[in-house]
């Protein structure tokens, strides 16, 4: 607006106009002020100005940092089998310079270098069907091949799985990848090649998934979470759904496109389509609790964010603590933070129902909340999934798990920028359900994409 017409402007007016620019301003400075360590935004989006990390969201254990007493180390230790043994004696003697031989030896000593072996030309196998003709009745029968030998030439299981592990599990492109296994093992593929290998494997493997997905909505306790996919250039939606031991992960175009057939507890992090599950009871992600409260402590100075900051990181470590013990958390400790909450949460009511209404007063419908008020209201009307943590072990204090299960997936976004069909992007999440599901329950990953799929379905662990 110019001078002009302001100059035209009553002073009600320009009291208004002024308390309006000063309601934005504010709010312009809250979303300069907000990180990926008070809200949810990634920490990509934090940019080269990525704050310093001088606390974390978790109570102090007492520990001393570094690995604990009983944690099982992984420092390079020598083995009592190398394989190639190369003695050194001395020539002359370092006393009077007279020459030694290796009869003269009384003591050594010994290091080792651990290192690959030298790469060795490309094994090809040559797999001969014969003919024999019976001299009984003169019938001619033929051999068959073995399983999965099916073209006069073709690339073994061991070069598939090399493949299928560095672009689905270490996530290099197909370019990449061709480049790699020319430059490492002289095998010239081309990215048709590697296409078709992760296509093959993803038809192969679906019954695998099937079961996995099958097993995580009948788990007691699941993580659920979903992020956006870049396919065919469009923004579409990856839905995890996890438990410790198992990983599922499927594409979708709808957002709000959730599973079916889903019982037990779902943990999340509050959005709201996840409500309309039916026959299911919430657990909220409390990681996403301490971030907005630590925004409205860093921007707003909040004080009763505060206090509940404190609290939820208490009874998180309380938590910890009576899991490690393998003990229930006492009845008496779970009243104490449950009124606790509720005195925090009165507090926090009755301060923001003393602000000043935010928006134009007088404006239709209901008049915006600020985002502290909106944070309560979540923690008074979800109070149970909030706290559900204190009172049943099998439910964790966040969602980290499923959040964790998607990291990868959006570095390879990153990497490859996306994919370019709907079927690419199904396949690559087909075969990341696997590879992730074989991580969780130990198994080796090459060993597993060389396994017959069908067959690890029995080894699966639920528990």
């Amino acid at each position: 607006m110019d001078h002009p017409a302001l100059s035209q402007l009553s002073k009600d007016d320009l009291i208004a106009l002024l308390l309006a620019q000063e309601e934005r301003i504010a709010e312009l400075e809250r979303r300069l002020g907000l990180n990926s360590g008070n809200s949810g935004k990634p920490p990509s989006s934090d940019g080269l100005k990525k704050p310093v990390r001088i606390s974390s969201l978790r109570e102090k254990s007492g520990k001393k940092t570094g690995g604990q007493p009983g944690h099982p180390g992984k420092t390079l230790r020598q083995t009592e089998t190398p394989d190639a043994i190369i003695n050194h004696f001395p020539e002359i003697c370092a006393g009077c310079g007279k020459a030694l031989n290796e009869t003269m030896a009384t003591d050594l000593s010994a290091r080792q270098v651990f290192d690959l072996p030298a790469p060795k030309p490309l094994l090809v196998i040559e797999h001969r069907a014969h003919a024999c003709r019976c001299l009984n009745c003169g019938t001619q029968t033929k051999a068959a091949f073995p399983e999965g030998v099916t073209a006069p030439t073709q690339y073994g299981p061991k070069i598939e799985a090399f493949v299928l592990y560095l672009q689905n599990h270490q996530l290099v492109p197909e370019k990449r990848l061709a480049m790699l296994m020319a430059d490492l093992f002289s095998v010239n593929l081309t990215t048709a090649t590697i296409a078709r290998i992760s296509q093959d494997y993803a038809a192969r493997c679906q019954a695998f998934v099937d079961t996995v997905r099958e097993q995580v909505t009948k788990a007691p306790v699941k993580h659920m979470d979903e992020t956006g996919f870049r396919v065919g250039g469009k923004t579409q939606w990856l839905h995890i759904a996890s438990t410790i031991l198992l990983t599922f992960y499927r594409v979708s175009s709808k957002r709000g496109s959730l599973m079916a057939g889903v019982s037990g507890i779902v943990v999340h992090d509050h959005w709201k389509p996840y409500y309309t599950l039916i026959g299911v009871l919430h657990a909220l992600c409390n990681a996403h609790h301490l971030r907005e409260l630590k925004a409205l402590v860093e921007i707003e100075k909040e004080d009763w964010a505060r206090r509940m900051q404190r609290l939820l990181r208490v009874a998180c470590h309380v938590t910890n603590l009576a899991r490690e013990a393998n003990v229930p958390l006492k009845p008496s400790l779970i009243a104490l933070i449950e009124q606790r909450y509720d005195a925090i949460i009165a507090a926090g009511m009755a301060f923001h129902e003393a602000q000043p209404t935010v928006g134009k007063p007088g404006k239709r419908g209901r008049q915006p909340r600020r985002v502290g008020h909106n944070l309560l209201l979540r923690l008074l009307t979800r109070r149970q999934d909030v706290l559900r943590f204190l009172t049943d072990p099998t439910v964790p204090f966040t969602n980290n798990l499923a959040e964790q299960d998607g990291r990868m997936m959006k570095v390879q976004q990153k990497v490859s920028g996306g994919f370019r069909s709907d079927d690419g992007a199904k396949d690559f999440a087909t075969i990341r359900s696997v590879l992730s599901t074989a991580r969780k329950q130990g198994w080796s990953l090459l060993e597993t994409l060389m396994s017959n799929p069908i067959s690890l379905i029995g080894r699966l662990r639920l528990v």
